[in-house]
């Protein structure tokens, strides 16, 4: 199978022990099934570096923590684990990881574990951890050139004293139901207002703007994830000399924008054309965000733990 094949095996851990699609499995008891009880991770692999592998850790613990939730294994062992089923896919697919262009995707899940029909997880007496490599694709690579089509939803982002929306949970409901938003619309993604009416995120990804040659996006504390490549983009603004700042993104700041972008894990960084029947700039990619997107390539080839 050669490395741009997009046509793969996946490879699977649960605690520990590595399994195919057909043979895993979870109990129908585990609370991450019956309620959403747990967090998770999604990481990318480039090449054969972890981007950002540590960061990950953190922020997954960091989850853990708010919800009480025992993982098990250290950070250090969790990600020897995520390197350990990146080999295996490697293996199975016959694909050199050092030689591989098309990225692969880890999904690293921590449920509260096997309980009972009850609420309480003092039932549940370890945390399941199941670790996922494969491959994942959200846009059609047209889109990076062209820009995505986006709207608002009616759906608002949770508030932080309800479910903190810092914590990536299992529980993803209000992003299903943005998303539903957005394909009934024939949009590409779906933006969350937070109850203040400011702008927060999209369902799967952090949103910028950029206004007169600064870079903006929504601080954390309007709803927005903290997100690894958000992160890593402020820090590349940084460097690349572009005026960057979190803020609060208004609709009319949001519509009336020079340029916009979406980043995360999956989807990388990748320019929005319009949204809400609204032209965002020129309607093509906009020239900052071009050149951070180049920037974030660049720097995917270096930043990363070694498998």
């Amino acid at each position: 199978m050669d490395a741009t094949s997009t046509a793969t095996v996946p490879a699977i851990s649960i605690d520990g022990v590595q399994y195919t699609r057909e043979t895993a499995h979870i109990s129908v008891f585990d609370h991450g099934f019956l309620y959403g009880d747990g967090v998770f991770e999604g990481i990318r692999i480039y090449g054969n570096r972890i981007f950002r592998g540590e960061r990950h850790m953190n922020r997954l613990f960091r989850s853990a923590k708010i919800i009480n939730l025992e993982i098990g294994m250290t950070p250090t062992q969790l990600l020897d684990e995520i390197r350990a089923t990146a080999r295996v896919w490697s293996e199975t697919n016959g694909v050199d990881l050092a030689a591989n262009t098309n990225p692969l995707y880890v999904r690293a899940v921590v449920s509260r574990g096997d309980g009972d029909l009850g609420l309480d997880p003092r039932k549940c007496p370890a945390a399941k951890v199941v670790i996922i490599v494969d491959r994942i694709k959200l846009y059609p690579k047209e889109l990076y050139e062209t820009g995505l089509t986006l709207v608002t939803t009616a759906i608002r982002r949770n508030l932080p004293d309800a479910l903190p929306p810092q914590i990536k949970s299992l529980n993803y409901l209000c992003n299903i139901l943005a998303k539903l938003d957005a394909n009934r619309q024939g949009a590409a993604e779906a933006v969350f207002l937070n109850h203040m009416g400011y702008v927060a995120e999209a369902t799967a990804d952090n949103l910028f703007i950029v206004s007169r040659g600064v870079v903006i996006t929504p601080p954390v504390n309007d709803g927005a994830l903290p997100g690894i490549t958000r992160e890593a983009v402020l820090e590349l603004a940084a460097t690349l000399g572009i005026p960057s700042r979190e803020d609060h993104v208004s609709l009319t700041d949001l519509f009336n924008a020079d340029e916009c972008f979406l980043t995360g894990t999956a989807a990388r960084v990748v320019p929005v054309a319009v949204i809400d029947g609204r032209t965002i700039g020129a309607g093509v990619r906009g020239p900052i965000t071009t050149r951070l997107m180049e920037a974030f390539i660049r720097l995917t080839e270096t930043d990363g733990v070694l498998i």
